[in-house]
């Protein structure tokens, strides 16, 4: 059986080691950050049972399975709670919090391995679990977002969004009237809280506004390039293995 840590703690993932090999597994591989996980699942026959951490150094470990599809088990491994409900929503065993306890670990190890023949069953993905989690048609999705503009608070309705991105670990809203401001939420967060018929996020670091989108482009490697109405700051790119998903959105 293959197994990997992604951990951005490197004593604590060589501790976490130490207690796979008590209990006969040897994970030989150690990543530390969103990047260079994703780096290494493009190149690398993806494991049986992946050990992850939440908050990685450059971001939340959610971002590796909005670029990369990956069918491994996952056994959480955190020191937050509240993150529980989107664990679930992957392909995850257990959500272990820190510091981890020997017989939790062995409990958890256990369940995978009690699974592990059923590991070629089908497995929803991140959409459709949340569709059968919840009934779009009862969702109370946000009309507006509040944001801080010197000492004051201004009120931004959703209608007048354009988009919402990442960048330098900020996350923005950009306005049909060209202004930028910075959101004290994640584009993580967001994916519960915008109505999806009008929203889509076409990669990490981007939801857009279909009533905002000017122009679509082919672009390199089967993607497309969104041109919205006023948003200039990056190029707004849907992820190759969106694309298919996205067309059908906006039909």
């Amino acid at each position: 059986m293959k197994v990997i840590i992604i951990e951005d703690e490197k004593p604590s993932a060589r501790r976490l080691q130490r207690m796979l090999e008590s209990l006969d597994l040897k994970a030989e591989v150690m990543l530390h950050s969103v990047e260079e996980s994703i780096n290494w699942f493009q190149n690398n026959p993806h494991p049986d049972l992946i050990f992850l951490d939440i908050q990685l150094s450059d971001g939340l470990s959610f971002e590796i399975f909005e670029t990369i599809e990956i069918k491994s088990a996952i056994i959480f491994t955190t020191a937050y709670d509240e993150y529980a409900l989107q664990a679930f929503k992957l392909n995850s065993i257990d959500y272990l919090l820190k510091p981890i306890d020997d017989e939790d670990l062995a409990t958890a190890v256990k369940k995978y391995q009690e699974r592990a023949p059923q590991k070629q069953a089908v497995t929803l993905d991140f959409n459709d679990i949340k569709k059968l989690l919840v009934n779009p048609l009862d969702r109370e999705y946000k009309k507006r977002f509040s944001v801080k503009v010197g000492q004051h608070l201004k009120l931004i309705n959703i209608d007048d969004i354009e988009c919402f991105y990442s960048e330098n670990k900020g996350t923005y809203l950009h306005t049909t009237e060209g202004r930028n401001y910075l959101l004290d939420t994640t584009l993580e967060q967001l994916e519960d809280e915008l109505e999806p018929q009008t929203f889509y996020r076409i990669n990490r670091k981007f939801f857009v506004n279909i009533n905002a989108i000017k122009d679509m482009v082919s672009y390199t490697n089967s993607r497309l390039q969104i041109k919205l109405n006023s948003y200039r700051e990056q190029e707004v790119i849907v992820a190759r293995e969106r694309v298919k998903d996205f067309k059908m959105w906006l039909e």
